[in-house]
């Protein structure tokens, strides 16, 4: 494997692949373990988890570098992520022990019925490389807090900061054998599916996740799927202009737009469309685009380099040839690396590539709607399910556009934002199951049901 820089195209590192051998071995290996780490008790493996918290904290600017190198983000982007990090760990900590804690549901006549939740097993984290902390963390952590091995597949996009998060939680005290990390692409990916795992939690994109869904269905597992999404935005007609302009333009193009909730469709009532155009494009000019390492870039490189370049230059082609115009932005940044220029699109349409397809880059397109009911025609008009945001004073109003979207969240007047307190979940394309919450934590046990009748 070799580990490209995509600011510069420059060679990082190269490592070895994992192969059958190594991966049935890490297998073994973590299956042998599993039992052992569940009966440790629950304040031991609490701790390991605050120390590894702690690590996080003293090894952050060392961390960032190490992200902003292999994936491009932009280096104060970098240190948001691992400062967000914090509060999902501290979530974890604080809720796993009553999850895991025994339900007794009746005591009487001489029976007593209680619920008692037990680890999975052994399960196969197939992370992202957009946000490996983010995302790695909300399956790691509280997989290993309930006393589950974890086989750890980073992206091979962010292989370096997977191998920094599997040394850190080792020497916090995790055993080497409960957190193996698995190195390789797409094909080891698909030998770690091969092993029996009890459980598999795959982020990344939709036609990834159902050949991963159809690999395992026959063994009846535990499936997990955050797949992606074409999260639409809608402004009403009753906004601040300027603030509803600048929240959604930081909510299309932060981490130049690599996110699965970034907005990628944005919809704009008729009465303000002149205004909020005009704003959009000003905000959308001022975003740097440069080095991540400067800590006045806002803009980075696009991680997955030029694959995901031609993507995006067949969907400002095929907006351009259906009568689309561009306002700004719209090529390959002139620059070494693989920059593209923050793009907007206007007067676009839903036969355009740009308002159906996942562009998971620097562009958006701007479509002009009458109305309320309108919008949400449109917003709906998708295979996808992640997210939706409405922006407007009137939260009865927002909320009535809401509550007609088939997504698994909803935002008023804010977009782009995960919280630990609540389910991230997908609909339809974007994904089966849930990370995050309570919810996230059971995604990691079984309940076991036990009937006791005294002699």
């Amino acid at each position: 494997m070799r580990i490209i820089n995509p600011a510069t195209d420059q060679l990082l590192r190269e490592l070895e692949d994992d192969e059958i051998s190594t991966v049935r071995e890490k297998f073994a290996r973590a299956k042998a373990a599993q039992r052992g780490w569940a009966a440790t008790p629950l304040e031991q493996r609490l701790s390991l988890l605050r120390r590894f918290r702690e690590l996080v904290i003293s090894r952050g600017a060392a961390l960032a570098e190490v992200l902003t190198a292999e994936v491009g983000k932009p280096i104060r982007q970098a240190q948001n992520e691992l400062n967000g990090l914090l509060g999902r760990i501290d979530f974890f900590l604080e809720h796993v022990p009553a999850e895991l804690a025994d339900e007794q549901v009746l005591d009487a006549s001489g029976i007593e019925e209680r619920i008692a939740h037990e680890p999975l097993g052994v399960i196969a984290n197939v992370s992202a490389w957009n946000y490996p902390y983010f995302v790695g963390a909300n399956v790691f952590v509280p997989a290993l807090l309930t006393g589950n091995a974890v086989l750890y597949k980073p992206s091979e996009f962010a292989t370096l900061t997977g191998l920094e998060i599997s040394a850190a939680l080792h020497e916090a005290g995790v055993p080497k054998d409960v957190f193996i990390p698995v190195v390789g692409g797409g094909s080891v990916g698909a030998l770690l599916l091969e092993e029996p795992v009890d459980g598999v939690f795959f982020t990344g994109s939709a036609s990834t996740g159902r050949k991963i869904a159809s690999a395992v269905a026959a063994r009846l597992i535990r499936l997990q799927l955050e797949l992606g999404g074409k999260d639409p935005a809608y402004v009403s007609d009753d906004v601040d202009v300027e603030a509803a302009a600048a929240g959604v333009a930081d909510g299309a193009f932060y981490n130049a737009g690599q996110s699965c909730c970034a907005v990628e469709r944005i919809y704009v009532h008729a009465a303000i469309w002149d205004a909020f155009v005009e704003r959009f494009g000003a905000e959308v000019r001022g975003f740097v685009l440069g080095d991540p390492r400067d800590e006045n870039t806002y803009i980075g490189p696009l991680t997955r380099r030029r694959a995901q370049l031609e993507l995006l230059e067949d969907q400002v082609r095929d907006a351009l040839s259906k009568g689309a115009r561009l306002l700004t932005g719209g090529k390959r940044a002139d620059r070494a690396g693989y920059f593209f220029e923050p793009t907007v699109l206007v007067d676009v349409d839903h036969t355009m590539d740009v308002m159906r397809e996942e562009s998971f880059g620097p562009i958006i397109g701007l479509m002009k709607v009458a109305g309320d009911e309108q919008a949400v025609e449109l917003m709906n008009d998708t295979q996808y399910g992640l997210t939706a945001a409405v922006y407007s004073k009137q939260r009865d109003r927002a909320e009535r556009v809401l509550r007609q979207l088939d997504v698994g969240s909803a935002y008023w007047n804010c977009c782009d934002r995960v919280s630990p307190r609540l389910p991230w979940s997908g609909r339809r394309s974007s994904g089966v199951g849930c990370t995050l919450s309570t919810y996230g934590i059971e995604a990691f046990l079984r309940p076991k049901a036990w009937h006791l009748r005294q002699p």
